[in-house]
């Protein structure tokens, strides 16, 4: 099996397009079920967000697996292939491997650096397991690319290479109405991007929070974090006219603030410009509200268009950005080596079983032909006749461990199985015995590995 990924970001699509092909609660699980019961697919994760749609597969053909993942994202968003396929990308094993852990870095978001992805991944990886469509494959790697992206934000300074969408979107906020400090913010929605929006409003100095929810306890439990307060979605007219700025992250599909409330704020609030941050996809704010006087709304789509995200330049952190890629270089070797040396490991399994019997049949055989022989020199003979088979298999299995590391390291292990008819898939063919042995000739490796 191998791993896949097909999918489509900021990079590839425009922010219309994302937001049409953009899935959320049943809609995701029946997409995540979807792919995970196609031919060619053994595991399926599925990371569905403001910036991206990627399905992450363990697959055991390659056309076949992105011909059925293609072919469901264009069934899922309603888009015809040929539409949909021209902002589709596609990685396979290294670089399928690589590029998730580029996404778990932050270098592959809108902004640089940005944190949040670790957390959605997270909770992509969280629906899979509830679903039972990832599988150890999956699993493993998605736990070794929270550990990557952990490191690139622990050992570099590539949070400082650049803030989270809301960070942006509150520097854009303070060009157009000034400081924002002592203003009253109101925030639509009360789940994680929101707790992000409030948590970052409130180290910038805004004191005057308000949470709009349709679950009004969450938004009581949100605001509670801020010093905030909450109101029901039904006030959103009332408070809209007493906001300086809103941000909105609620992304249900209907407009959560409409034309006609941004109107009838402004026609009661007292003078000054109203900024519209809309976090959300799809949006939740009435693009129509451009066309108001004194207010300014900033969406996705024109971040996007103004050049903000990864492909702009490293905001003056080129050194951390060239460090994050250094771990990520790292880990991606690593995780490959482990792998490959991983695949192996059943053939030698196999081998060593294999002498083992053969050990035991002959030892039998010897005794039973010298029925005499007391009970120290039988165990004397048994333990030598091991002794010389573990001597002579030990080198041959530390370096086909060695050498499976290598681009095409398989071929050594499938010569392996040829030359001695073996079965790595035979049931029961590892000892504790067995197991032991393979440690310590890991151990040894490990050692004249060091002394080199």
């Amino acid at each position: 099996m191998s791993l896949l990924v097909v999918g489509l970001s900021h990079r590839s699509a425009p922010v219309a397009l994302l937001e049409r092909v953009t899935v959320s609660g049943d809609a995701l699980e029946k997409l995540l079920h979807d792919v995970s019961q196609s031919e060619h697919v053994a595991e399926a994760l599925v990371v569905s967000t403001c910036n991206r749609v990627e399905v992450y597969a363990d697959v055991d053909r390659f056309h076949g697996g992105v011909t059925a993942i293609s072919d469901l994202l264009s069934a899922h968003s309603g888009m015809p292939q040929e539409q949909l396929g021209r902002h589709l990308y596609v990685h396979y094993e290294d670089r399928a491997v690589q590029h998730l852990f580029n996404v778990t870095c932050g270098l592959d978001s809108m902004v640089v650096g940005e944190g949040q992805i670790l957390g959605q991944f997270r909770s992509a990886l969280r629906l899979a397991q509830n679903q039972g469509t990832a599988g150890s494959s999956l699993n493993e790697l998605a736990q070794h690319a929270l550990r990557v992206g952990k490191r690139a934000h622990t050992d570099t300074d590539i949070d400082r290479a650049g803030a989270s969408l809301v960070g942006v979107g509150l520097t854009l906020a303070e060009r157009v109405i000034g400081p924002i400090a002592g203003r009253r913010a109101l925030v639509v929605g009360a789940g994680s991007m929101s707790a992000l929006s409030a948590a970052t409003l409130s180290r910038a100095g805004v004191t005057d929070i308000v949470i709009a929810n349709r679950t009004h306890a969450r938004a009581v439990r949100l605001a509670e974090t801020v010093g905030g307060r909450a109101a029901y979605l039904a006030d959103l007219p009332a408070e809209l006219a007493q906001a300086d700025l809103v941000i909105s992250c609620v992304g249900a599909g209907s407009r959560a603030v409409t034309a006609e409330m941004v109107m009838a704020a402004m026609e009661t609030r007292e003078p000054g410009g109203l900024f519209l941050l809309d976090l959300a996809l799809p949006h939740d704010i009435d693009p129509g509200v451009r066309a108001i006087p004194g207010v300014t709304l900033v969406d996705l789509e024109s971040m996007q268009q103004a050049g903000l995200g990864a492909g702009t330049g490293d905001g003056g952190h080129a050194e951390a950005i060239t460090a994050v890629k250094r771990i990520i270089a790292e880990e991606v070797t690593a995780y490959l080596d482990s792998e490959r040396a991983a695949k192996v490991t059943p053939t030698v399994v196999a081998l060593r079983s294999k002498a083992a019997q053969v050990v035991e049949a002959e030892i039998g055989r010897l005794m039973s032909r010298l029925p005499t022989l007391d009970a120290r020199m039988r165990d004397e003979v048994t333990q030598t006749v091991r002794r010389v088979v573990d001597k002579l298999l030990h080198e041959p299995t530390v370096r086909v461990k060695q050498l499976a590391t290598s681009p095409g390291g398989d071929h050594y292990a499938e010569a392996l199985r040829e030359l001695f008819d073996l079965d790595p898939k035979a049931p029961g063919a590892v000892s504790g015995i067995e197991l032991a042995t393979l440690e310590a000739d890991r151990r040894k490796s490990d050692d004249m590995g060091a002394e080199q």
